[in-house]
């Protein structure tokens, strides 16, 4: 069992607090309010960073005494809305929030994962119609494995979780939400996740 914080307690943040404390965790889900972000990850021994990518690396470099230490998990893209609201551009292009997170906060585990599909599939991959894909970014082994874990208890079966290496690898995973409004708009709110078959 671990002690989770959850940044952020809309549709992202509130379906993994849930499944994660389903699967036996002890789950804080906060909103985006500096006083009670920092209470939470003061006491949490995992982070989840489920606020919007915009304004995120300000939000948590506020954190990075409470951050300290812990392993930070980003599940959030950093992009700028197109006119229908959707991702249209990346924030950082050339890098990505990840690597940016990283680098503002040399002291904490960051872990790049669950960002490159619909948040329903975040805790339930088994119900799509074909094996998806979750990828890892990190420059921390044991951190990673530590979030592989955490993964298997959302539902993603080990052969599922793809690790790609450094936070550098995030970058890729970042662009790939530019994916997501164009497959919105010709197929539907949908759950997809963006993965590899072979």
């Amino acid at each position: 069992m671990s002690t989770i914080a959850v940044l952020g307690n809309g549709r992202v943040g509130g379906n993994l607090a849930t499944a994660l404390t389903r699967a036996g965790h002890e789950v804080t889900a906060v909103d985006r309010e500096p006083g009670a972000a920092a209470n939470a990850a003061r006491t949490a021994q995992i982070v989840i960073n489920a606020t919007p990518g915009a304004g995120a690396l300000e939000r948590l470099t506020a954190l990075r005494e409470e951050l300290q230490g812990k392993i930070l998990v980003d599940v959030s893209n950093a992009t700028l809305d197109g006119p229908d609201g959707l991702p249209g551009d990346l924030i950082y292009p050339g890098s990505s929030l990840a690597e940016q997170l990283q680098e503002a906060l040399p002291d904490t585990r960051v872990v790049k994962t669950l960002n490159t599909m619909l948040f329903p599939v975040m805790t339930d991959p088994a119900a799509l119609t074909q094996t998806p894909t979750v990828y890892l970014s990190g420059e921390d082994s044991e951190a990673k494995q530590v979030i592989s874990g955490l993964l298997s208890d959302l539902g993603w079966q080990k052969e599922w979780i793809a690790d790609l290496g450094g936070i550098e690898t995030a970058r890729a995973t970042e662009a790939a939400i530019l994916f997501v409004p164009h497959v919105i708009r010709s197929s539907g709110f949908a759950p997809f996740a963006i993965s590899i078959t072979r």
